[in-house]
């Protein structure tokens, strides 16, 4: 199984908890987060990082279903 992580470049304002928790998993550029890697073994602590955007800024889809695993409020 593998992941795509995504972070959308507008929703995103650059807060820096996911690099911050994760930086083997994202950095900032511009100000704003991005993917080290938009390709990755399933890493529950990437989806903690989803969960815990103030922005709702990072998806993470399951490239064999297609389906988002990110918990929508």
């Amino acid at each position: 199984m593998t992941w795509h992580i995504e972070v959308d470049q507008h929703a995103c304002m650059g807060a820096g908890l996911c690099n911050g928790n994760l930086p083997e998993r994202f950095r900032l550029a511009g100000g704003k987060a991005v993917p080290v890697e938009d390709r990755i073994e399933p890493d529950e602590d990437v989806l903690d990082a989803a969960d815990y955007c103030p922005y709702r800024a990072i998806d993470v889809t399951d490239l064999t279903t297609g389906d988002s695993l990110v918990a929508v409020d």
